[in-house]
């Protein structure tokens, strides 16, 4: 996500003055609140499956279990995501909204039942894989919705603070999930509690959705839209046309693909302390796993926030690629000093940095593209990057559960995403040396 600020009378940024202005908008308010308790929700419900299906004692989870489960839960959101657009324009958003958080609350209490009850996996994965296919409309919704409670003066401002606050928000949410499970006293309602608490948000959400009208989101009534097969097929059309627009644009190009090579060693590393939590760090027992897990899921989350004060200020000073090179350096050096002794204290450490590395190459990499690609390619290419970001991660985890041993320590795995990030680092200079200073050094 790019942060566009702008400078106070003593020439500071002010993100608390443009969110304070965009509150004064009603509309804006209402969308806001249903984005953040969704997105909260979202984080509870996130953390209540990787808590199930890694910590709970009956599963004896593998690193292929948890390719499986990212693969099933991620790969068909992928490639559902570009056309979500084309049913938001054929139905009202609000009941989109509405209707999807109330959805997302039966399903996820059916997952609830799933988990207490005696069922095969992958019924309980189907419930899941459904949460996460109205997830992507919903999402969908949020944005398209914008523009319809803002001005045009201020949609850039909203379009960069209201996901920022929404990720913000499924971070305390998955905080959150692993906070409400040690309230439990038995293992079964203990991997249950998070999901239950997810639906309840999921519920708010919904109920918060009615306080905007139903026309008030769009799409306008009056437009005609096209039959939905050739919507799709335009769609297919135009995600092509994405693709050789973006050949021909090499910076765009060459920076998303190594955006998918940084986001494929966080996702690695990501199975490895799954895994060692699990296996290597908790003595047996799941709940001494669960809370290492959540600690290095809100350090990256801190990391995450992080990135998001220091990039535009390393921008200012390296340049865009400048910047993602040095993350990428960063990267390269703290994966073997920090992960190779194994250890609960170095590896939290790691979590913090890395979670920078992320954000900040993902605020470089927005960024870039939305400068170099043209207005009326941007939403296709930004729907392949989508693709990419997720396939990417899907990807990492098959990577790790063909190397990766039962307890997770694994050096060579260390080792060889510590060559990625050292080959994206030697790419993205490379890359850096022929682009123009001037349209280097601003986000």
């Amino acid at each position: 996500m790019t942060f566009h600020v702008k400078p106070d009378a003593s020439g500071r940024t002010s993100v608390l003055t443009d969110l304070r202005t965009l509150l004064r908008f009603p509309g804006f308010r209402r969308l806001l609140t249903v984005r953040l308790l969704s997105q909260f929700a979202d984080g509870a419900f996130q953390v209540g499956l990787a808590t199930y299906v890694v910590f709970s004692p009956e599963q004896q989870t593998t690193p292929g279990d948890i390719a499986a489960a990212m693969a099933v839960l991620l790969l068909p959101y992928s490639l559902l995501g570009p056309f979500a657009g084309v049913l938001l324009d054929r139905v009202s958003r609000r009941q989109v909204l509405l209707c999807g958080n109330l959805i997302r609350t039966g399903l996820v209490a059916t997952t609830c039942a799933l988990v207490l009850s005696d069922v095969p996996d992958w019924l309980f994965y189907l419930s899941a894989l459904s949460v996460t296919a109205v997830n992507r409309f919903v999402l969908a919704g949020l944005s398209a919705a914008l523009p319809r409670v803002i001005d045009t003066e201020r949609l850039v401002v909203a379009n960069s603070l209201s996901p920022t606050a929404g990720t913000l928000a499924a971070t305390v949410g998955g905080g959150a999930g692993f906070v409400a499970p040690l309230l439990a006293r038995s293992q079964g309602v203990q991997d249950a509690l998070a999901l239950a608490l997810a639906a309840a948000v999921y519920l708010l959400a919904g109920l918060s959705a009615l306080r905007l009208r139903r026309t008030q989101l769009g799409p306008d009534p009056t437009a005609v839209a096209p039959r939905l097969s050739a919507a799709l097929a335009s769609t297919a059309r135009g995600l092509a046309a994405g693709l050789r627009h973006l050949t021909a644009r090499p910076q765009a190009a060459w920076t998303l693909a190594s955006i998918g090579v940084t986001r494929f060693c966080y996702g690695a590393l990501l199975v490895m302390v799954l895994i060692l939590t699990r296996y290597a760090w908790s003595d047996g027992g799941a709940d001494g796993g669960v809370a290492l897990l959540g600690l290095a899921v809100g350090l990256s989350g801190a990391g995450f926030f992080a990135a998001t004060v220091a990039t535009p200020w390393a921008v200012a000073r390296a340049g865009r690629l400048g910047w993602f090179a040095l993350c990428s350096v960063l990267g390269a050096v703290l994966v073997p000093a920090l992960g190779l002794p194994f250890r609960p204290a170095p590896m939290l450490v790691a979590a913090f940095l890395l979670g920078l590395v992320s954000q900040a190459t993902k605020i470089v990499t927005d960024t870039v593209v939305q400068s170099s690609v043209d207005d009326v390619y941007r939403g296709r290419v930004f729907s392949l990057y989508d693709m990419l970001y997720n396939i990417a991660f899907v990807a990492a985890a098959g990577l790790a559960a063909a190397i990766l041993p039962g307890d997770g320590r694994s050096p060579a795995l260390l080792l060889t995403v510590a060559a990625l990030y050292a080959v994206t680092a030697a790419a993205v200079n490379q890359l850096r040396r022929r682009v123009p200073v001037s349209r280097e050094t601003a986000l």
